[in-house]
């Protein structure tokens, strides 16, 4: 009987787990950037296409319909000659330095008197931070009845204590001064908020120990409180900068006639406001435009120098504070010297 011997079958070889496909990482990742995608649409359509179309359309003559004409340079050649622009800079100047130094100063030393306060802060707090939120046009309208020439509140007080009226509305600093007022108003709580914020992430244990060296409250406050607020004074001054650069709303709706937005002799006519008579009033559009990237660089180059003023690099400055300190001592040291030479050579 012969004997037939079976084979096993061969065994089913499976790839390992190293042989297969990697998983494709944009496929894993598309739900990610399928769900953030909406932002970046929107940014693309109306945040980053119209800020570079605006610089396509400063170097042509546009009128908003018709066909654009290429003219290079021309519209910035016009812009460094045109008189009334380089007036809605000087315009824009005064009413940023009336409105944001006074509301700088007066909303830190809000914020202080919020940080020191032990009943109702919370109220405080809301009260302050209300102007804010207000729609603009109706602060303009409100403070349009106060600083009115005829029937104005603050008219009515100054003819109460003998004081002559003021021409608010009419002369140019009025002008200037009722639109500081305005800004002034409406973000001086939001900086004091700011600032409380700040003045609360400074240790208690600072205020003590400078308590124990007998250091006078003005004393901490400039030389303690102002210096570690550094930071948060110098996020303010760029933010207060870049808004009081951009000042339109105010003017616009306290001057509601079109042909003149600025007021009487254009004492109120800002940049923005001068874009804007440029553009949508006289369909200049390159010209806006041009007038916009003006703008653009004075607020870069503002915003630079509140860098370095406040700013700066806290190692320099601690290095230039120690040489002058170090001078200083050597300066007296050699005084000393010299008195006692001088003392030497009598005897």
């Amino acid at each position: 009987m012969a004997v037939t011997s079976k084979t096993a079958p061969a065994a089913i070889t499976r790839p390992s787990a190293a042989a297969e496909k990697p998983p494709n990482k944009y496929r894993q990742a598309f739900p990610q950037y399928a769900a953030v995608s909406p932002f970046f649409i929107l940014f693309a359509i109306f945040g980053a296409f119209p800020v570079l179309f605006s610089i396509w359309i400063s170097f042509h003559s546009w009128d908003g319909i018709g066909q654009m004409k290429w003219v290079g340079l021309e519209q910035y050649r016009y812009l460094l000659t045109d008189e009334t622009f380089w007036k809605t800079i000087g315009n824009t100047m005064i009413i940023w330095v009336l409105s944001t130094v006074p509301m700088l100063l007066l909303a830190l030393v809000i914020a202080n008197a919020l940080h020191n306060a032990t009943r109702l802060r919370t109220f405080y707090r809301i009260a302050y931070f209300i102007p804010n939120v207000t729609s603009v046009v109706a602060i303009t309208l409100v403070f349009g009845s106060i600083f009115s020439n005829n029937f104005g509140l603050l008219n009515a007080f100054l003819r109460s204590i003998g004081v002559g009226e003021v021409q608010w509305l009419t002369s140019p600093w009025g002008i200037k001064i009722a639109i500081a007022t305005i800004v002034t108003w409406r973000w001086v709580g939001y900086n004091a908020i700011i600032y409380l914020a700040g003045l609360q992430a400074i240790s208690a244990d600072v205020y003590e120990a400078a308590k124990v060296d007998g250091a006078s409250p003005r004393q901490t406050f400039w030389r303690i409180t102002v210096p570690m607020m550094r930071p948060v004074i110098l996020f303010t001054a760029v933010t207060s900068t870049i808004g009081g650069l951009q000042i339109f709303t105010e003017s616009r709706v306290l001057f509601g006639d079109t042909s003149n937005i600025g007021g009487p002799g254009d004492a109120g006519l800002t940049i923005v406001s001068y874009l804007y008579q440029s553009a949508f009033i006289k369909n200049q559009f390159g010209y806006g435009a041009a007038i916009g990237w003006a703008l653009f660089i004075l607020i870069v180059l503002f915003s630079i120098i509140n860098w370095r003023l406040i700013g700066g690099n806290d190692d320099e400055r601690l290095t230039r504070r120690a040489a002058r300190r170090v001078e200083r001592r050597i300066a007296a040291q050699n005084a000393k010297r010299e008195a006692a030479d001088v003392h030497a050579n009598v005897d």
